[in-house]
């Protein structure tokens, strides 16, 4: 069990700094293109951060562990919002001006909502999974086009212009993007690997390693963009990350890990887990989207959002049904 912890622990260490030079390395080349600051935020950056949660799923589901990848992607749209933006407003409280952002909203919620129908019968098929990936396709072309529109008007463009590295060379900037590329799936092997042994050690599920450690190991570069965004009083970039995330989370990660092995998914996952996430999501539209002016998240706010995401974590294995299988020697 130690070295499975170990190894769990040095996955999740690389995972973070791989994800971190394949957002840097990117977002730098594309600026380095002439892309504007806006574009690279609200997709390379924004999607970026995900990318843990993609190789992982992807990793998992390849693997015949579908368990991880559904619970992964679930479990890390609870974390962006109850654990990040939690701690991130509790350290310093979010005020929400961008237009970008108020309009994703309602677009998160439509993608919750299409994710919930097809899981309706307990599976995510392939053609489900081509159908989330489209999503996905159209959900970038519809950001870039929005954000040539809006241009450097909107206050998010410049919170993510001061985010993209100004001095990386291109060829360093795809050097760390090869970088990156090539440490993601390493360290997610690990850490299948060590989630798999886990759970069996516990005699879980993998689903429920995936809802909890694996959810929180990989929203870790999620929390440290936003913690980072907001000790710099970059308010919407903090929350934006959050937003884009969670919608990668659904469209990206669920869907190339149904395109790779259908996905199986727990009853009680949609009874319970799918609920918490909409709850969640329904807290932060009336906390952040403001009605008569900007939208704000209190420390108040965040402390709730805190107290819910724990509350849920001990729920998640209260309610874990046991899974007896034997432990590799």
């Amino acid at each position: 069990m130690l070295i499975s912890i170990a190894q769990l622990v040095g996955g999740f260490i690389l995972l973070v700094w791989g994800a971190d030079r394949l957002v840097a390395g990117a977002s730098a080349l594309a600026r380095n293109l002439g892309v504007s600051p806006l574009i690279i935020g609200l997709t390379i950056i924004a999607f970026g951060t995900s990318a843990p949660e993609l190789v992982v799923s992807g990793v998992a589901a390849s693997r015949g562990n579908p368990g991880l990848a559904v619970g992964n992607a679930i479990g890390s749209n609870i974390a962006n919002i109850g654990l990040v933006l939690g701690i991130t407003a509790l350290v310093y409280p979010l005020r929400v001006e961008s237009e970008t952002l108020r309009r994703e909203y309602p677009l998160l919620m439509l993608i919750m909502v299409g994710s919930f129908i097809m899981a309706a019968d307990l599976l995510f098929s392939r053609t489900e999974g081509w159908l989330l990936l489209t999503g996905l396709v159209a959900l970038v072309i519809w950001m870039v086009r929005y954000a040539l529109r809006r241009g450097p008007d909107d206050p998010l463009a410049a919170e993510f212009a001061a985010e993209i590295p100004r001095n990386m060379a291109t060829g360093q900037a795809v050097t760390w993007l090869l970088v990156g590329l090539i440490i993601l799936p390493l360290s997610s092997k690990f850490l299948v690997d060590g989630a798999i042994y886990i759970a069996r050690s516990l005699e879980v599920s993998e689903t429920v390693i995936g809802l909890t450690v694996m959810a929180l190991g990989t929203s870790l570069p999620e929390l440290a963009a936003a913690l980072t965004s907001a000790l710099r009083h970059e308010d919407d970039l903090a929350i934006g990350n959050v937003i884009g995330s969670n919608m990668f989370n659904i469209l990206g990660v669920l869907g190339v890990a149904a395109v790779i092995h259908p996905v199986e998914v727990d009853l009680l996952m949609l009874k319970q887990d799918f609920p918490v996430m909409f709850l969640l999501t329904v807290l932060l539209f009336f906390m952040a989207y403001g009605i008569t002016g900007p939208g704000r998240i209190s420390r108040k706010s965040a402390a709730l959002l805190l107290a819910l995401y724990f509350a849920y974590q001990v729920l998640v294995w209260v309610t874990a049904a046991p899974v007896v299988s034997a432990v590799p020697a």
